[in-house]
């Protein structure tokens, strides 16, 4: 009985509130004051470990990646109210996570994870609210939702489901996830632009998202069962690479929702983000691009380390030293503006260099080159 009432709920209700709600609601009322808060959720903590790899485990990864992708947004954005479901290794329930975005009105809902599959499994995907629609979807969402398992009620929160909660799940996912998914689509362009491998926007039911009043997204961000993947997303480097990567969808979803300019408000070490130029995306092997050239090592440099200021680092290997770039362009007069801006920030000796791909080549001829 209970069944067919839900049945007859959703046949009858949902298609008329949905109508008139999603129609004009979502377009006027979700996301129409603008980002003021966002929730980072880096996912498992304390007791749960989440998946491990031989080395390391989701946990650590998803905290590190969730606090750098935070500190990019109260550095660029000091107006918005950036809220984390934890900054240490603690143990917090799903249902909470999700009630502590409601509780703080948030605007956007990001969650952090790493995947486990078969050692040969690699790339970043991101996933919405949704029917899960594959096996390996379902896979997902099912090892995500075990954390239940280790709450104090062991997923007892979590078995009834009324017609209300069923409502407001449909709902919820009419008014936002067009959102949800816009900002998706935005998280794996900008992995694509680094060079991870790109698995797409999927839907599966994770617990952590069903019960979130705002547009949200979880990222699973590398699998640690691979060992290349395994390295790769351990690496202090590559952690900072793929949260300046969220952050940087982050900067086109706000900009969109709000018909800002993605200048605005957006500076690194003072330098207004536009300066930086291009994106890797934004070029291929055979074009000639300019850089400037701010330090060089003889030992290899943290490209976290406090000298850079959250500056999007490039480097190269040369001579046997090791040498860290800024700034992708090409022409030679934004990268010459840029060298005069960071030589005032205090890179004294920044120089414009240039390549064919990864391949240093004279200034003068690549100079020659691009005029040709």
């Amino acid at each position: 009985m209970m069944i067919k009432h839900i049945n007859i709920l959703r046949a009858i209700i949902l298609p008329v509130f949905i109508f008139f709600c999603g129609q004009g609601f979502a377009q006027s009322t979700a996301l129409a004051h603008g980002i003021k808060t966002v929730v980072i959720d880096p996912g498992h903590g304390g007791k749960d470990p989440g998946c491990h790899g031989k080395h390391s485990n989701e946990k650590t990864i998803a905290l590190n990646i969730g606090l750098k992708l935070g500190s990019f947004i109260e550095e660029n954005y000091p107006d918005i109210n950036v809220v984390y479901t934890r900054k240490t290794d603690v143990f917090v329930e799903l249902n909470e996570r999700a009630a502590i975005a409601n509780r703080n009105n948030a605007d956007l809902f990001i969650c952090i994870h790493v995947n486990s599959g078969p050692e040969a499994a690699y790339g970043a995907e991101t996933y919405v609210l949704g029917l899960h629609r594959t096996e390996a979807q379902q896979k997902v969402a099912e090892r995500e939702n075990a954390s239940i398992l280790l709450e104090d009620n062991q997923g007892a929160n979590y078995e009834k489901l009324t017609p209300d909660m069923i409502i407001a799940q449909q709902l919820q996912l009419s008014v936002f996830l067009d959102h949800s998914i816009n900002f998706a689509t935005k998280l794996q362009n900008q992995f694509k632009s680094i060079g991870r491998s790109d698995r797409g926007v999927r839907q599966a039911g994770f617990l952590v998202l069903y019960k979130t009043t705002m547009p949200s997204v979880l990222i699973e961000t590398g699998f640690l069962t691979n060992p290349k993947e395994e390295d790769f997303l351990s690496n202090k480097e590559s952690q900072n690479l793929m949260a300046s990567s969220i952050f940087k969808a982050f900067q086109e979803f706000k900009a969109e929702y709000e018909g800002a300019d993605l200048s605005v408000n957006s500076t690194i070490n003072g330098i207004d983000t536009t300066l930086f130029g291009l994106e890797e995306k934004e070029i291929t092997k055979k074009d000639v691009v300019f850089r400037v050239q701010i330090e060089t090592s003889a030992t290899p440099i943290d490209l976290t380390h406090e000298r850079f200021q959250n500056m999007p680092i490039w480097t190269y290997e040369s001579g046997g030293l090791y040498k860290y770039t800024v700034g992708l362009f090409k022409e030679i007069d934004p990268a010459n503006k840029l060298k005069k801006e960071l030589r005032n920030k205090g890179f004294e000796h920044a120089f414009v260099v240039a390549f064919v791909g990864d391949e240093r080549i004279d200034l003068d001829k690549a100079i020659k080159l691009v005029e040709n």
